[in-house]
């Protein structure tokens, strides 16, 4: 299993582990906003949709933040996870691609409340450039090297369509930009070193079809007669 060092100690971090991490923040951080000052680890789970010793396990890897007998300190907590994922402090990102999906990512108020600052959008097409989103002028994809080194930006999102994504990728790293959120499809090629996240809602979407596809073969008795037969070996 792969794992990240903290960046306060030797101690490793599963990556299973760092991917539940955000969830728990957010757990955490709504029950801050209803006024809970303590919970128990099953209710800390409960709100974070996993058991109560997975959450348990994942919590060892930052240290010991819970009290035999009352629980955890909602906001202490909150902070260290925080602190551990590094959204305590202030992330520049750039946001290259400002179609439908880029404006929208843009206008996104959860990436300012959870420590991340859009310092530019991007895009090739003049006809947008000028256009302000969300108080941030759209600027010409030119820009990146300037505005990557004026801003200390190490973060950079992709929101252009699929044939544009590899070039967008090539220049983001030629820049210094390390870690890339990608939504547009398929797989980019980065050098090592380089972390790319990549979301595909149209597979999310598939994935979620699929489960609904076996819930009524479950439910309902016959449903899958109409589905097509598909020989093995059949190279159609």
């Amino acid at each position: 299993m792969s794992a990240r060092t903290s960046p306060d100690s030797a101690r490793e971090i599963p990556e299973a582990t760092v991917a539940r991490l955000p969830v728990y923040l957010r757990a955490l951080t709504s029950l801050t906003e209803a006024g809970t000052a303590t919970c128990s680890s099953e209710e800390l789970a409960s709100a974070a949709g996993v058991n109560s010793a997975k959450l348990r396990k994942d919590l060892s890897y930052l240290g010991s933040y819970g009290t035999r007998g009352v629980g955890y300190d909602v906001e202490y907590l909150r902070y260290q996870i925080a602190r551990e994922i590094g959204v305590t402090q202030d992330w520049p990102v750039v946001i290259v691609g400002i179609g439908n999906l880029g404006h929208a990512l843009a206008n996104y108020s959860g990436f300012r409340s959870r420590g991340f600052r859009v310092v530019a959008l991007l895009d090739a097409d003049p006809t947008r450039h000028g256009e302000k989103v969300a108080g941030v002028a759209v600027r010409p994809f030119d820009h990146m090297e300037q505005i990557v080194r004026d801003n200390d930006v190490a973060i950079g999102v992709i929101a252009t369509p699929a044939a544009a994504a590899q070039d967008v990728a090539n220049r983001m790293v030629a820049t210094g930009i390390t870690s890339i959120l990608n939504f547009a499809p398929g797989v980019l090629t980065v050098p090592a070193g380089v972390d790319v996240r990549k979301v595909d809602l149209s597979i999310e979407l598939q994935i979620l079809a699929y489960h609904e596809q076996r819930k009524a073969l479950v439910t309902r008795p016959g449903a899958g007669d109409d589905l097509p037969m598909v020989e093995h070996g059949s190279a159609s």
